[in-house]
């Protein structure tokens, strides 16, 4: 009579207190977790034959009990301003999407935390695709490891620092426990060390949430995908909206604990002849006083299936003037990896660069 073989333990998604209890399930002493820990995060190596400080019989007990991630780069698509894009493949052949933006002096991120996403903002591609389901902290976490490995190496010590922005596919507060598991090994010294203001959290408004956030001791930087200055036209752009309305929002943003010169993030994608007018810029500034505050103005990016535009360079500019002159910090975001579908709000796990 023949009984299944055990799924091999998935390491990354794993504390090391974890780990830990893994390997002693094999019998083996606690010091090699530690070893075992840092190969898999600090130096982000993924094949077992590579961890060459653990012993041959361990790495063959590892290659028959484990492995380090189920998540695999389909595809990669490289953009004129040298953004990339990468379709992933899950362990279930679900598909998610991670964008790799590089500069000067750091390289960002932009990873998913759910396969498609249930809240259908009118504005985001991501939107069309519905919920899937959650990704787990080990395929969020993969994410960071597989780019960085594409980009530098295997192993190899990245030359910048590198920023984590949740802000691709999914809602990342309703996915709350994994993605908190993810940001914790985010910001582990003894792994990833990733600096905790290096990592930013975007949500469209999950107030019980941001309470939620608000508490825990380690927690990153908190952006609102904001969009709208009333009620009445965020309905119609998030219907999120209808259940967590402006004012209990505001009132969640200011009860968050910021530090001493840190600032909420407001994300502001500008549609043109939508929300982008004077008097809506005055609105803003009025529905924002009292928090300190940031807003980051985003050229809308386009999509077939979108009913929307973005608005004229020159209007940007002529809102961003109104919330400046009324002592509100403004940044007009540069579109990245367009011509890719890489940009904020086309993650839509396309197989073609600009499908």
């Amino acid at each position: 009579m023949s009984s299944e073989l055990a799924e091999p333990t998935e390491l990354l998604g794993l504390t090391q207190d974890e780990v830990t209890g893994f390997l002693t399930s094999l019998d083996e002493k606690p010091y090699r977790a530690r070893q075992l820990y840092d190969a898999v995060y600090r130096r982000r190596i993924t094949s077992f034959e590579a961890m060459t400080d653990l012993p041959k019989t361990l790495r063959r007990i590892l290659f028959d009990n484990a492995v380090v991630t189920r998540t695999k780069i389909e595809s990669e698509f490289l953009s004129s301003d040298g953004t990339r894009r990468f379709l992933l493949k899950l362990p279930d052949a679900s598909e998610a999407e991670s964008v790799f933006m590089p500069e000067e002096r750091r390289d960002t991120i932009c990873i998913s935390s759910q396969v498609g996403c249930p809240l259908a903002c009118t504005f985001c591609m991501t939107g069309v695709l519905g919920l899937k389901r959650n990704m787990t902290a080990g395929e969020i976490v993969s994410q960071v490891i597989l780019v960085l490995n594409r980009v530098y190496g295997e192993g190899v010590e990245v030359p910048h620092r590198t920023n984590i922005v949740m802000m691709g596919m999914g809602e990342p507060l309703l996915n709350y426990d994994q993605v908190i598991k993810a940001v914790r090994l985010f910001v582990d010294q003894k792994g990833l060390a990733i600096a905790p203001r290096g990592v930013t959290l975007s949500t469209a408004g999950i107030v019980p949430r941001i309470y939620d956030l608000g508490r825990e001791e380690i927690r990153p930087r908190l952006a609102i995908s904001l969009t709208a200055s009333t009620d009445e036209l965020r309905n119609n752009l998030f219907p999120i909206n209808r259940k967590y309305p402006l004012a209990e929002l505001m009132e969640a943003c200011r009860q968050y604990p910021l530090g001493e010169r840190e600032r909420l993030t407001f994300e502001y994608v500008m549609l043109d002849r939508v929300n982008d007018s004077d008097q809506q810029a005055r609105e803003l500034v009025r529905l924002l006083s009292g928090i300190r505050a940031k807003v980051n103005l985003i050229p809308h990016n386009p999509a077939p299936e979108l009913p929307y535009a973005a608005s004229p360079i020159e209007r940007i500019l002529a809102f961003q003037k109104i919330l400046t002159e009324r002592g509100l910090p403004s940044f007009i975001r540069r579109p990245r990896g367009q011509d890719i579908s890489a940009a904020c709000g086309q993650l839509a796990a396309r197989h073609q660069a600009n499908a």
